[in-house]
């Protein structure tokens, strides 16, 4: 009584949505759901997005998330843009 409690199958069913909506979004490459779906880091192509729309592509997939999944207290949404470059000194 008083504890949450779910089915392990609607538990994986809930982090598969919580992917599956991030990854529908141009320029994401891969997308985590972690923390028991408490939080979701979302790794974007960063030819394709720039500083600027990092803010509203994370704004755009909470409003997502909140329109069509049901869950317990909140959801973090983190994007993340990476960039690498090597050289070499001979």
């Amino acid at each position: 009584p008083g504890a949450r409690r779910e089915t392990l199958e609607t538990y994986t069913n809930r982090l598969k949505q919580l992917e599956d909506i991030t990854n529908s979004f141009k320029g994401v490459d891969k997308s985590y759901a972690i923390q028991a779906g408490r939080e979701v880091r979302i790794m974007v192509i960063p030819e394709q997005i720039n500083d600027d729309s990092m803010v509203l592509l994370a704004r755009e997939i909470s409003k997502r998330i909140e329109e069509e999944l049901e869950y317990p207290g909140q959801i973090k949404v983190n994007v993340i843009r990476e960039s690498r470059v090597t050289d070499y000194a001979k």
